[in-house]
């Protein structure tokens, strides 16, 4: 080929070359286009043009762009012409159809708070302002990731959000404890995964929302209480005496099953009346 011509090859499978290929090969490996960088370059367009702008609403936009600064640049100018050059993060939120933070950080405050009414309440609440079941769950998992992030120094360069959202996820953080943020990730991403083949799919939403709540802090801390009540106390040496029983009988279904619904009906019960459920199937044995 003459001097002047350069061949450029483009490819996302730079393992399935050969050898052969790639020794010949200037490479240059292209990344997404960080938010930072992203955000920098809409604020110096902003500038430039006149436009006043929320620097919240810049990180909305060049998140939505996913790494693209061409997407980046188009929500930009469809932002900025319905707004009237004034971008705040209210206008862009409404403009690109998204989910205000504030349903999030309101609704992760009832799961702290072991509130599963006002939990739901939050939910319908967003299903009315026209926002799919699914793209909640979805924030809501990316959501409680980033709370998990704000918990540590080391990690807060991975929140990729304004400084005013960002001291919101702070004040937040505080109160989480990364077991519960782990389990409410692992929770919403089930919910997500089970979505496609769910037939109920809004009471998928509001079991993963039910199951948050018993799993936060405050009602781990009234379980602590329970347990430590004389009836907890009671219903432990109760259960202690049926396996000392059981062991010395043979192993027979009947045993087991008793066993299934001793524990079945303790489950379904007030925790006050677990120690009735199972003295009256203790009787069984006797």
């Amino acid at each position: 080929p003459p001097h002047h011509a350069i061949f450029i090859l483009a490819t996302t499978e730079k393992h399935k070359l050969l050898p052969t290929i790639l020794s010949r090969c200037q490479i240059y490996d292209f990344q997404r286009i960080t938010i930072e960088d992203i955000v920098e370059h809409l604020r110096y367009v902003a500038s430039q043009e006149g436009f006043t702008v929320d620097d919240d609403a810049l990180n909305v936009i060049a998140r939505k762009a996913d790494g693209g600064m061409r997407d980046a640049l188009s929500i930009f100018d469809q932002v900025a012409a319905s707004s009237g050059g004034n971008i705040t993060y209210q206008t862009t939120i409404e403009n690109l159809n998204i989910l205000d933070y504030d349903y999030y950080f309101r609704l992760t405050d009832a799961l702290l708070d072991g509130n599963v009414p006002e939990a739901l309440l939050v939910f319908d609440s967003v299903l009315r302002a026209g926002f799919g079941a699914q793209l909640f769950v979805n924030g809501l998992s990316s959501h409680f990731r980033d709370l998990m992030v704000s918990k540590d120094a080391a990690t807060l360069p991975l929140l990729d959000v304004g400084t005013a959202v960002a001291e919101q996820y702070a004040r937040q953080a505080e109160r989480c404890d990364k077991a519960f943020l782990y389990k409410a990730m692992d929770l919403s991403n089930r919910c997500d995964l089970d979505y496609r083949i769910s037939n109920n799919k809004r009471l998928l939403v509001e079991l993963m929302l039910i199951k948050n709540a018993v799993n936060s802090n405050k009602s781990t801390k009234v379980l602590a209480d329970q347990l430590a009540s004389p009836d907890a106390k009671i219903i432990v040496t109760t259960i202690q005496k049926l396996s000392s029983f059981i062991r010395g009988k043979p192993k027979h279904d009947v045993y087991a099953q008793h066993v299934v619904l001793i524990f079945d009906e303790c489950h379904r019960s007030q925790f006050g009346e677990m120690h009735t459920a199972i003295t009256k199937h203790f009787k069984h044995y006797h």
